[in-house]
Formats: structure tokens, sequence, C-alpha cells
């Protein structure tokens, strides 16, 4: 796959799951049950989340080891929100088709390094990746926002930082967005969805199925979960 499928794939996986979680139209910013989306909202409170991988605190647990299993989550989340934000931007101000939006995410500054080897895991300052976190918080929490030269270009620096390219990116994206598809087929809008599944996190039981597997389909990994979840 090139660069270009891999992102074609994302954004139409992201494109699909909005429309069915969401309903048809939610890049006006309404759901179906009319609730407000903010996607700049969800993108800063995945970032606080992502801060929490590591330890931060001054006050406690000063030497516990960063979560990096967790990082590699939130990292992912974030990009489902980012994905989102870009979907609806280009819907309601007609910038053009998912087309013309994965070319211009190709196009990106640091996008070309994403696609290359990452670094290494831990190769980072702690509280230089923190720094960078922020400055996804501060583009997504102030009234003016650039979207490429700003947001894009520091959330592809800092997941390079984290481990994670393209490649690694897209295969945990996969597995995630076929489990919040799965979330929401089985009742997780209601309240009623089972998330520990015989004592582990479905994102821990998940994340046990690409173990082994260098581009897991939606398919197959839809019916892994399916399998499991009665278990739960």
């Amino acid at each position: 796959m090139t660069s270009k499928d891999y992102l074609t794939q994302m954004f139409s996986l992201q494109q699909k799951l909005n429309d069915e979680t969401n309903g048809i139209g939610w890049e006006n910013g309404y759901t179906k049950n009319n609730r407000m989306i903010n996607w700049k909202r969800c993108i800063y409170m995945e970032c606080a989340e992502l801060i929490d991988s590591f330890s931060w605190k001054h006050w406690k647990s000063i030497n516990k080891p960063t979560d990096w299993d967790n990082v590699t989550v939130e990292i992912v989340d974030i990009w489902h929100f980012i994905m989102s934000l870009l979907l609806e931007d280009y819907k309601t101000n007609t910038r053009g088709d998912l087309e013309k939006l994965v070319l211009d995410v190709l196009d990106v500054q640091g996008f070309e390094a994403f696609t290359k080897e990452p670094l290494s895991i831990g190769s980072a300052d702690m509280m230089e990746l923190i720094n960078d976190i922020e400055s996804i918080i501060h583009d997504t929490t102030g009234f003016e926002m650039d979207l490429f030269d700003g947001l894009l270009r520091e959330y592809f620096r800092l997941a390079r930082k984290c481990g994670i390219n393209l490649k690694v990116l897209y295969k945990f994206y996969v597995a995630k967005n076929v489990l919040n598809q799965f979330r929401q087929d089985h009742g997780y809008k209601e309240g009623h969805y089972i998330k520990v599944w015989n004592g582990k996190e479905d994102n821990e039981v998940m994340l046990s199925f690409l173990q082994g597997e260098a581009a897991p389909t939606v398919d197959s990994l839809y019916k892994k979960l399916e399998k499991a979840y009665p278990k739960a």
C-alpha cells in the first residue's frame, strides 16, 4: 500500500463510523440525537489522557515508568478526532472531496518523515513530549487554528517521537476503528456495553489480537471480537 492508500482507507473508515454513529450530516455540528459535536474538545481531552501516560506529577509516583502501550492507544484516539475535524472542515467549507483532503495531508510538512521509521521509544525526553502534547492542546483551545501547518504537523512530529509512523498508526487505527464500531453495535451509546472482558478492558483484548499481524483486516478483527465478547 502507498501512503495515499493508507490515508484514504483511514479517512473512509472514519467517515463511515461517524455516519453510522452520529448520523448523516454530522458535519454540520450535531448528531442524530441533537447533541452538539466539538471535535477540538475531543482532541484536547484525549491529549490530557495522553499526558497521564507519563509520570509528570512531582508529588506522586515520580519513578513510575511511562505506559507506552497507553501512549499508542491515545495517539490513535487523537487521530480519530483529527480526521473527524478535517472531514467536517472540508464538508462545511466545501474545500473538496476525500481525495482532495488526502492529497492535502500528503503535502503537510513533516508527513514524509512520518512515513519513515519512527524514532525509538524513550529517545525523546518526557518533558519534551509533554510540551509537544500541550502545543496541540493550545492549538485546539484557541479561536484560530491552522489545521495543516499547525495541528497536523505537530501531531505527526509527536507521534513519530512516540515510536509511531504511518504504518504503525494504520495498524492500530484499523483495530481501534473496528473496536469502536463493535462497541456501537453492542450498546455502547445506550450504556449496556460490557467494557471489561474476563478481567481485561476491551482495548487490551484488541491489542492482543494485533500481535504478529502486520496489516489486520476489518473483517478478521471484528470476527475475533465477536468470538471473544460472549465470554465477558
